[in-house]
């Protein structure tokens, strides 16, 4: 085995110089960008750790999963869905899009390139991005490796002496395996009731745990997208307004949620969003049946027990598994160096519509809060910057 020194040394001897901007992450993001560099004119490379692209669409989803949105507010640029796909398209749909898109535009990422460090190189005005095997120079560094790029689980008191089996939502495959067992599921975001409501459908006993308020909209009312709705009364009306009507939709729809354990927020759903990035819950089914009984909706977990858990309204009760939808967090501040562009949570310091470019030409795509909408308008800015750098040095070097 080669000591460290001998690896350095050998990463040192494999350095290769990239025309165009580096871009970290196979993901929605960094496919998007390099398809509108492409469209410019412009070479990139796109650095992956994982040996596929979309890798947490592929491999780190449950199988019922569909787009939340309407397809028409999650297509990438310049390339829509197809036409036969359904208004909300598939886990596997989405896939084959992605797919078709990397295709489309000949974006090739180059696989099994974990970032170890990216930093600014001062003397050279270039940025280094050292991965296990090789170092790649650039003029241009975009981050794309997302919001998502970790799970997130909470340390909670016990969860080590806990018997049963543990799992976080990026193992959920299908409430198949959880048939008879009674489960908890600590989150109720979209993942957690989702989880919740595929584990009813295979005859499994879910108990979501709701530690905090939360905002539930229906995904659709009177035939249309909720968002599709917001997005339209957003342009002429105040954002607490287009909540206000939200709120009362929702409540002549789904009924009172706090009667159900679901406490609302004071701040309204798309306020809130803005102001701290938490999305509403769009309901897809799992409503119906904490109604109905077959969802038990549980108070925050005091500790985790060997056969179960105790809650902070002083219950107690047995598991067989604990499934966490507790989301996933980004792991830039782990291998990007020397930048202060992001907060200690991995999350930009510039608020969207401005989030999308740093300082020595460092540009991040995925950060917005906003989904594949805001990575859309994101990509097509970045390339609009680079292309114009790009044309002042090919046009110094004639």
């Amino acid at each position: 085995m080669s000591s460290y020194k001998e690896q350095d040394e050998e990463i040192k001897r494999n350095i290769q110089w990239v025309q165009g901007p580096i871009i970290i992450g196979a993901g929605p993001s960094g496919l998007a960008v390099s398809a509108c560099l492409k469209r410019n004119g412009i070479p990139s490379l796109i650095l992956e750790r994982d040996d596929c692209l979309a890798s947490l669409w592929k491999k780190k989803t449950y199988d019922r999963l569909k787009l939340h949105l309407p397809k028409q507010f999650c297509q990438l640029p310049f390339l829509n869905f197809p036409k036969s796909f359904p208004k909300y398209p598939t886990k596997k749909q989405f896939v084959s899009y992605m797919e078709s898109y990397a295709t489309h535009f000949s974006v090739s990422p180059k696989f099994n390139q974990e970032v170890l460090n990216a930093e600014f190189d001062s003397s050279s005005s270039l940025w280094r991005v050292t991965t296990q095997d090789s170092e790649y120079v650039s003029r241009w560094l975009v981050v794309a490796a997302g919001e998502n790029a970790e799970p997130a689980v909470p340390d909670i008191q016990g969860i080590d002496t806990f018997e049963g089996n543990v799992v976080h939502t990026s193992g959920y495959r299908s409430g198949s395996d959880y048939k008879g067992e009674n489960v908890l599921i600590v989150g109720c975001g979209n993942s957690g009731m989702e989880v919740s409501l595929d584990l009813c459908r295979h005859n499994a006993f879910p108990h979501m745990v709701v530690r905090n308020t939360v905002h539930v909209l229906p995904r659709e009312m009177f035939g249309f997208s909720t968002f599709g709705i917001a997005m339209k009364l957003l342009k002429w009306l105040p954002i607490r307004t287009v909540d206000k009507f939200l709120l009362l939709m929702a409540n002549s729809v789904l009924g009172n949620t706090e009667r159900l354990g679901l406490r609302r927020p004071k701040t309204g759903p798309l306020e809130l969003k803005n102001a701290t990035g938490k999305t509403p819950v769009l309901d897809v089914g799992a409503l119906s049946q904490i109604k109905s009984g077959k969802i038990k909706v549980m108070e925050g977990v005091k500790e985790i027990t060997r056969k179960g858990a105790k809650f902070i309204d002083g219950n107690e009760r047995e598991f067989d598994s604990i499934i966490f939808a507790t989301g996933y967090k980004s792991n830039v501040l782990c291998w990007l160096k020397g930048s202060d562009f992001f907060t200690k949570e991995g999350k930009t310091k510039m608020d969207f519509p401005n989030s999308w470019k740093g300082e020595k030409r460092l540009y991040c795509v995925g950060f917005t809060g906003r989904g594949l909408l805001g990575t859309s308008m994101d990509s097509i800015k970045i390339a609009a910057d680079i292309e114009e750098q790009w044309k002042s040095i090919k046009n110094a070097q004639r």
